[in-house]
């Protein structure tokens, strides 16, 4: 396999390190959020100009698009959830269940799974906005969430450096480990359900196998921490980002390596690379970076 990398455009205007990126209804249309408290709606067909959708006055680490509701959730630093209608464009009553930093949002059929800095993870029904339960195995992070809808199960990384299974429909404890050497930082299932990907602080890529989770294979994948791991949307292969400041593009089959995206040859990022999003619109990958900036990068895969 051949691959040709572009780089299509640099976005700038937000102030400080972005940390978020998510997905609309429209295939064309990307969020961002970082430190700044700014969230960005960008239009991939012209992306040289962002618009501004909502500001608040904390930390965003996760956006998450309800594409039922059309709802943007935006997980604030110690102020719970900020809501916005894209639709009419217009904030929605908040959540405010937690004094803790928001890590991970995910809605399964009609629950909020949210990951939060005081270890908890709050279950919370988005119907009537109640809690209907809380997971509280760990006094460190819940850094982030996986969902496996095909086993009903949802796994759950920490800062202990742990991965826990739980029930998707009982919410009972199924298996927990130590994963890694320090936290856990993104999990993702494959599209096949049969592996687990996870990886964090330790720089390393571990496959599970999800009939025992037992490890398949462990990778040392980046120099520094991995943030992100995120599939193609043919799920052929899937992308790892980190701290070391290059996007790295696996083979999903045989978790081979085949390219490597970085400053020095392709003018990529200057500072770690928090997020990385495959995005089905012209098969454009985007990254983000603690130096303030969004790339976009065109990917061309060529068969040998």
């Amino acid at each position: 396999m051949k691959i040709e990398v572009e780089k299509i455009a640099t976005l700038t205007g937000h102030k400080n390190g972005v940390y978020a990126l998510e997905k609309s209804n429209i295939e064309s249309t990307i969020f961002s959020a970082g430190s700044d408290g700014i969230v960005v709606s960008w239009d991939l067909e012209n992306p040289t100009v962002g618009k501004v959708i909502a500001t608040t006055d904390s930390s965003i680490y996760v956006l998450r698009h309800l594409s039922l509701y059309n709802h943007l959730l935006i997980g604030k630093n110690f102020e719970g959830i900020y809501r916005i209608d894209l639709d009419s464009m217009k904030e929605i009553t908040p959540l405010k269940f937690t004094s803790s930093a928001i890590f991970d949002i995910q809605l399964v059929d009609s629950t909020l799974w949210v990951a939060t800095g005081d270890g908890i993870v709050h279950l919370i029904n988005y119907t009537n906005l109640e809690i209907v339960h809380q997971l509280n195995y760990s006094t460190k992070s819940a850094r982030c969430i996986a969902v496996n809808s095909f086993l009903k199960e949802v796994a759950i990384g920490y800062s202990d450096n742990w991965i826990r299974i739980f029930d998707l429909e009982t919410y009972e404890l199924k298996k927990e480990w130590v994963a890694h050497t320090s936290s856990v930082f993104t999990l993702c299932y494959s599209p096949d359900h049969s592996f687990l990907l996870s990886a964090g602080r330790d720089a390393h890529l571990k496959i599970w196998d999800t009939k025992t989770y037992d490890i398949r294979q462990s990778i040392i994948a980046h120099i520094y921490a991995i943030n992100r791991i995120t599939y193609s949307p043919c799920g052929k292969f899937f992308l790892t980002c980190s701290m070391d400041k290059t996007i790295k593009v696996w083979d999903a089959y045989s978790f081979t390596l085949l390219k490597v995206i970085d400053r020095a040859r392709y003018e990529g990022h200057r500072t770690s690379i928090n997020n990385v999003y495959w995005t089905s619109y012209k098969n454009q990958i985007i990254s983000c970076s603690d130096d303030r900036s969004i790339c976009i990068w065109n990917l061309k895969m060529n068969e040998l």
